[in-house]
């Protein structure tokens, strides 16, 4: 059932450490309430001849970079490769993939960075998934709270598919485009491949392989 949303067609969970989380579900917004515990445990194991332990609950990979005026609480894990820059804050419940790119200004909670995902500059995300190779433009960001604080429905084909959390941010599919200063809002999910217009307000599924444009307006690029 609203299988062009699962995770196994949108996510190639080889580019993840996390891989053993998401195995155990179907769709991506399952995964948020268990980061923060798959972290302590996950955290556990790595190697520290790969990984230094620093502060409480955070590891961050030897080989990454992390700007001294970056700031990062756990439960935290900083992959192999990636880059933290100037004024990042990191809240906790984050795993940060190899070779991702966390910018300036930019702000992370609760929230899963597949490998060599790019947030690099003045992003908010929250309680979100990134897949493989995603890229969020300039001020991008993904609101991850209704208005009226009910439980977040994912809008989907004309469906309201209940989540039963009321914290969802976006999940974003491998390779997927964010243009500059775009809202996603509560339970966006977009699916792999797709490229979403600059100054874009985003809400629900959008399928895979095509180009959001504006409500209404979505391209199939198939």
């Amino acid at each position: 059932m609203y299988e062009a949303m699962q995770i196994k067609n949108n996510y190639d969970l080889t580019q993840t450490i996390a891989a053993s989380l998401f195995e155990k579900y179907t769709y991506p917004w399952e995964v948020l309430p268990e980061i923060g515990n798959y972290i302590l445990i996950l955290g556990g194991e790595l190697s520290l001849d790969e990984y230094d332990k620093t502060g409480e609950n955070v590891w961050i990979a030897k080989s990454a970079t992390v700007a001294p005026t970056a700031s990062v609480h756990g439960p935290a894990i900083i992959g192999k490769g990636s880059e933290i820059r100037h004024g990042a804050f990191i809240r906790g419940n984050v795993i940060v993939g190899e070779g991702a790119v966390v910018g300036n200004s930019t702000e992370l909670k609760n929230t899963i960075l597949f490998n060599k995902v790019q947030v690099p500059h003045y992003n908010y995300v929250g309680d979100s998934v990134l897949g493989y190779k995603s890229h969020m433009g300039a001020g991008a960001i993904t609101s991850n709270v209704k208005s009226d604080k009910t439980l977040v429905t994912i809008c989907y084909q004309g469906e309201k598919v209940d989540t039963g959390l009321k914290k969802v941010g976006a999940l974003l599919g491998d390779n997927v485009e964010i243009g500059c200063n775009t809202v996603m809002n509560p339970g966006t999910v977009i699916g792999r491949g797709t490229h979403v217009y600059p100054l874009s307000m985003v809400r629900g599924f959008v399928p895979a392989e095509s180009i959001y444009k504006k409500q209404g307006e979505i391209v199939d690029l198939r």
